[in-house]
C-alpha cells in the first residue's frame, strides 16, 4: 500500500490548525502572520518552494484564532493552493524584501495597511504575532497601530505536542527514510566518495515524496572527528568509520532524525573503533531509558550517562531535542555539577524527542555518532526509529 492510499491530508491539516488556534486563544493572540515556510505548512498545509522560501518572506500566511486562514502565495502560484484544505483565501504575495528595489518601502506600507484592515475585520484590530519579516515591514505594521508580539514562540508551543494524525504520519515518514538509509549503507564501499554515497540517500528520499535533507552530515575516516563535518569529495578506505545523520524532511514534510555509524569494507573493526562505538551506544541507550512522561528536563540531564573526561570536549552540544516538521523545542542542555540548571519544563505525552550521542577522541582522530527518535506516550516511551546498529562495531 502506498502512502497516498491511506493518507487523509485534510484531517491532518485540520488537526494541526485546531491545535494552533487553541494555543492562540489560550495565549490571547487573535492573529498570527508568518513567512516561515515550515510554519506555513504547519498552519495551513500549503507547501511550495520550501527551500527558496527559507531565503526571505516570499510567501506568508495570516491566521486568525477565530477567523480565516489567508495564504499569500508566491505570485503566479496562487492556483497551487486554490481549494486546499486549511486555506480559506489565496492572495498574491507582495515583494517584501530589498530585492524589490525602490518599491520596497511603498510595498511594505501597502501590505501593512491590508493586514491591519484584515485584523480589524477578523481579530481585535490591535494585536498581531509575527515572524520572519525585516524591520521595514515591522515598522509599517506598527505604523498602522498594530501591537506586535512574537509568533515564533507561539508556533513552537503549538508544534511541541503532536496530534495523533501527526504521529501516524511521522511513522510513515520513518519507514521511508529508513529505506533511504539502507540505500546509503549499501553504497558505502571503498573508493566511493562521501558525496556519492550521500547522494544515494537523497535520491531515495526525493523519489518517495520526501522534501529535502537539511544538512550534509555524512563523513568518513579522519573526518569523523571532530563532528559536524559535511559530506565532501573524500574517497572512503577499507576500515574507515563512517558517520551518518539523516536530518531528513520526509513524507508530508515530517522530519526523521536518527544517526548511525558504519564500517567501510570487509576489514574487522579495530579495538579503538569498537570502544568508541560501545561508549556511544551506551550513552544513547542509557539516556533513552531516562525518557518518560512527567520527567523534568533537569532530572533527565542530571541523570544522563556520564561522559568520560577524554570525550567531554568533543561531545554533542545537547542531550536531546524535539522533532516534528523540523528540529523543534526543546533542545535539552547538559547539566554540570555545582551549576544551576536554567531550563524548566519536562517531557509530556505527544512529544517526539531525539536522543543524541557522539563519542570521539583527538588521539584516535575518529568518532562515532548515534541517535534515535522517540515518542513520549501517556504510559511510557516508543522508539520510532529502529534502523539496525552496526553489528561489526557493536560486537
Amino acid at each position: 500500500m502506498s502512502n497516498s492510499d491511506s493518507f487523509d491530508g485534510a484531517a491532518l491539516i485540520g488537526s494541526r490548525a485546531a491545535r494552533l488556534r487553541a494555543v492562540m486563544r489560550a495565549q490571547g493572540v487573535p492573529a498570527l502572520l508568518t513567512s516561515h515556510p515550515i510554519n506555513i505548512l504547519y498552519a495551513c498545509g500549503a507547501r511550495n518552494m520550501t527551500v527558496f522560501s527559507l531565503m526571505g518572506p516570499f510567501r506568508m500566511a495570516l491566521i486568525f484564532a477565530d477567523g480565516p486562514s489567508i495564504l499569500y502565495e508566491f505570485a503566479g502560484c496562487e492556483h497551487l493552493a486554490e481549494g486546499r484544505p486549511g486555506v480559506d483565501q489565496v492572495r498574491p504575495a507582495p515583494g517584501l524584501t530589498a530585492l524589490s528595489g525602490a518599491g520596497y518601502l511603498a510595498g511594505a506600507a501597502r501590505f501593512a495597511a491590508e493586514i491591519a484592515d484584515l485584523c480589524r475585520s477578523h481579530g481585535d484590530g490591535a494585536t498581531l504575532a509575527i515572524e520572519g519579516f525585516d524591520p521595514p515591514v515591522s515598522d509599517a505594521l506598527r505604523a498602522q497601530g498594530l501591537h506586535l508580539t512574537d509568533a515564533t514562540a507561539l508556533l513552537s508551543e503549538a508544534r511541541r505536542i503532536k496530534t495523533p494524525l501527526e504521529i501516524a504520519t511521522m511513522r510513515q515518514a520513518v519507514a521511508l527514510v529508513q529505506d533511504a538509509a539502507a540505500d546509503l549503507e549499501a553504497a558505502i564501499t571503498p573508493g566511493a566518495s562521501e558525496v556519492e554515497v550521500w547522494a544515494a540517500f537523497h535520491r531515495h528520499l526525493i523519489a518517495t515524496e520526501g522534501e529535502y535533507v537539511s544538512t550534509r552530515l555524512f563523513q568518513s575516516g579522519p573526518r569523523t572527528f571532530p563532528y559536524f563535518q559535511e559530506a565532501g569529495p573524500r574517497r572512503m578506505l577499507v576500515g574507515d568509520l563512517v558517520c551518518f545523520d539523516t536530518d531528513a524532511l520526509g513524507w508530508q514534510g515530517y522530519a526523521v532524525d536518527f544517526s548511525r555509524s558504519f564500517l567501510c569494507g570487509d576489514a574487522p573493526a579495530s579495538p579503538v573503533q569498537r570502544s568508541l562505538y560501545a561508549r556511544a551506544h551506551d550513552q544513547l541507550q542509557s539516556n533513552a531509558a531516562l525518557l518518560g512522561p512527567g520527567v523534568s528536563y533537569e532530572a533527565f540531564a542530571r541523570a544522563a550517562w556520564p561522559v568520560p573526561p577524554k570525550h567531554q570536549g568533543w561531545g554533542y552540544y545537547c542531550l536531546a531535542h524535539g522533532l516534528g516538521l523540523c528540529g523543534e523545542f526543546p533542545y535539552v542542555p547538559h547539566a554540570f555539577a555545582g551549576q544551576p540548571y536554567d531550563f524548566p519544563g519536562g517531557f509530556e505525552p505527544g512529544m517526539v524527542i531525539c536522543v543524541e550521542s557522539y563519542i570521539g577522541t583527538e588521539a584516535a582522530a575518529q568518532g562515532v555518532k548515534l541517535e534515535d527518535q522517540f515518542l513520549i506516550t501517556e504510559t511510557g516511551v516508543e522508539r520510532m526509529t529502529t534502523y539496525p546498529f552496526c553489528a561489526r562495531l557493536l560486537s
